[in-house]
């Protein structure tokens, strides 16, 4: 029995009476479209973006987003996503629950009724713009909209795999698929020989790891269970393990996947969580790898991001994998490919990468002058007060010889 794949993530949609977003209030509430995010969410913060793109933008690397299509209305994406390439697989003559006609969506899948994989988009590769400081990890990678599922769940195994295919087939270098099988079910082999011939191609296949974690509950999922496969889960702001997140030996590395700001249908932003937006921030990352080291195998790019993942433990756990993602480490600690990551490399206290300091207004020089001169300041007091205690035990010294020549 070939088991549906299910989104791992529902949205309720609310919409609004139609306006363009630069002119709506942002909303904590998901609605489309909404208005901009006016600051810069805290998983961007944790990266210091000017050193990471000094290093790689992503441009020229091609990222397949199998998922609920990518909405192109939504400015940031716009000029991200190869409309051309784009395909619509989900079935013809679409009906809901009550028999009812469901819209199928434009054939290049640039019709996101849910939002699922427009946020996913985003957090990839969204431009930047004004008004906001929400901006993709790979700003100049391209999109491949590939819709395969819906808000009711039509998208199963054979669609999946027929969405890898051609994901292949439009030249993507990293795929990524935020869904899993129901009840972690393993699914027909189609989809393993699918996944298989991508990896040939070198391709870097990402997959969420799915959100039943709550109690410590451990199962394999599918397709992130699969040799190859980039098993990703989500963290929270301490570099912990969300409380949501699929644990397991499969799991390969965890991303930030709570409160993730990204861009929604007809524009503006939501937040939304979930390993379903953790693994996008993999994508990305593994997309700026790629434009950097275009002659890497698959494997080599998942073993740099898992050799430079923030851990405190040796080796590999089923909590958060080989640890939590760092794109700086992954893009500066890349002098050599390697095959898979060393246990004890890189081992470090796992705390969250923090944006770089400012100085305000003082130099290394000039700080270096004054703490020379709090020195020789300290010294001089130091000897003036040991100089001081000398004269006083002294004096004392004198008074009390002329006192015992008196009596």
């Amino acid at each position: 029995m070939v088991a549906a794949a299910t989104l791992l993530t529902a949205t309720t949609l609310l919409t609004p009476p139609a306006a363009a977003a630069g002119k709506l209030p942002y909303s904590d509430q998901c609605t489309f479209p909404n208005g901009l995010y006016p600051g810069r969410p805290w998983s961007l913060q944790r990266v210091m973006l000017d050193e990471l793109w000094s290093r790689s933008t992503g441009e020229g690397v091609r990222v397949a987003v199998i998922d609920t299509g990518v909405d192109v209305k939504n400015r940031q994406l716009t000029d991200a996503v190869d409309v051309k390439a784009g395909r619509n697989l989900l079935p013809r003559n679409l009906k809901d629950d009550n028999g009812d006609p469901i819209e199928r969506g434009k054939e290049n899948g640039t019709t996101d009724t849910v939002g699922h994989g427009t946020k996913v988009a985003g957090i990839i590769a969204a431009r930047p713009t004004s008004g906001t400081g929400f901006v993709g990890l790979a700003p100049e990678a391209t999109i491949i909209p590939i819709q395969q599922n819906d808000a009711e769940g039509h998208g199963d195994t054979a669609s999946l795999a027929a969405a890898i295919r051609h994901a292949v087939q439009a030249e993507a270098g990293v795929i990524n698929i935020s869904q899993d099988t129901s009840n972690a079910v393993k699914p027909d082999p189609d989809l393993e020989q699918a996944v298989k011939e991508a990896l040939a191609q070198k391709i870097v296949v990402v997959a969420s790891a799915g959100n039943d974690g709550d109690g410590g509950n451990v199962k394999e999922t599918y397709p992130a269970s699969y040799d190859g496969v980039l098993a990703v889960a989500a963290s929270d702001r301490n570099n912990e393990r969300a409380s949501f997140s699929q644990s397991g030996d499969f799991v390969d590395v965890a991303a930030p996947g709570v409160d993730m700001i990204s861009t929604v249908p007809q524009g503006g932003h939501c937040s939304d969580n979930g390993t379903s937006f953790s693994a996008p921030y993999v994508a990305g990352v593994a997309a700026l790898i790629k434009a950097r080291h275009p002659d890497w195998t698959a494997r080599q790019i998942v073993a740099r991001i898992e050799q430079t993942a923030e851990r405190t433990i040796a080796g590999h756990d089923r909590l958060v994998g080989w640890g939590v993602v760092d794109p700086v480490r992954a893009l500066t600690e890349d002098d050599h490919p390697i095959e898979s990551p060393n246990p004890r490399e890189g081992l470090t206290q796992a705390e969250a990468p923090t944006p770089g300091k400012f100085s305000l207004g003082e130099t290394p020089d000039e700080r270096n002058a004054r703490l020379a001169t709090y020195v020789a300041v300290g010294a001089a007091v130091l000897a003036a007060g040991l100089g001081g205690t000398a004269v006083a035990i002294r004096d004392a010294r004198r008074r009390a010889r002329r006192v015992a020549g008196a009596e």
